[in-house]
């Protein structure tokens, strides 16, 4: 377990920049006030250190104990996993990178103006995320399970007004495709987010920051599109098609 009072809140962004998450949480300043140790950060933020060390040690635990297998759940079962772990992710990261793109962009904007264009494409990426999720959540997950519950007590269920699960299936695919063309080219305005020398912490957040979004990203459209929407389709077959 380590052991944070020996460092500075600066060494321990630098060397593990998922904890700039709960600095942030905390209101610990990890940019300008980095220099302060561990213990005297979290007494100027009023919290106690031994609060901050927790919250520390589940990030790190998680990262290091994530070893589900969603894909052999069922399909009620991933999408409450992808809700859980994937929507609240998302729209958490949302508001944290809207809020640190904004002030780096604005104190380095000036020096480094892909900041702006970069600014400019992730708050694309926003909007059209915040869109699909509620059209996955209104929508579509409710009729799959409908569909699954349907199957597990064989009750018939009519068309939906949508004609066939397809429909939404090949919507919300065509979006993840958009999405995937977005972070594309975030990575290409900040050349695979390669920091300039010299950069803040707070710089650094944010690109780490984007990079763990699209991480996250990739592998919640790798469970829709390749494991939830195949799944979605054959039950659909079964329920209302027959075959």
């Amino acid at each position: 377990m380590q052991n944070f009072t020996t460092k500075t809140i600066r060494e321990i962004a630098m060397a593990m920049p998922v904890t700039t998450s709960v600095f942030e949480e905390y209101k610990i300043d990890f940019c300008c006030g980095g220099g302060r140790s561990f213990s005297d950060a979290c007494q100027n933020a009023g919290v106690s250190p031994e609060v901050v060390s927790r919250k520390i040690y589940q990030i790190l635990d998680t990262q290091l104990k994530d070893s589900e297998s969603p894909e052999s759940q069922n399909a009620t079962e991933l999408i409450d996993y992808i809700l859980e772990k994937h929507h609240v992710f998302t729209r958490n990261e949302i508001a944290r990178l809207s809020g640190l793109m904004e002030k780096v962009s604005r104190k380095h904007g000036d020096s480094y103006r892909e900041l702006l264009t970069l600014k400019n494409s992730f708050a694309n990426l926003c909007v059209d995320l915040t869109r699909h999720l509620l059209k996955e959540e209104n929508v579509l997950f409710p009729f799959i399970k409908h569909l699954e519950m349907s199957e597990a007590n064989n009750l018939s269920t009519p068309h939906p007004p949508f004609g066939t699960v397809k429909n939404p299936v090949r919507m919300m695919m065509i979006e993840h495709d958009k999405a995937g063309e977005e972070l594309r080219e975030m990575r290409e305005i900040t050349k695979d987010y390669a920091l300039p020398e010299g950069s803040c912490p707070s710089f650094q957040a944010l690109y780490f920051g984007l990079q763990e979004l699209e991480r996250d990203l990739h592998y919640h459209i790798h469970l829709e599109n390749n494991v939830l929407f195949p799944e979605a389709v054959k039950l659909e077959q079964k329920v209302i098609f027959g075959y």
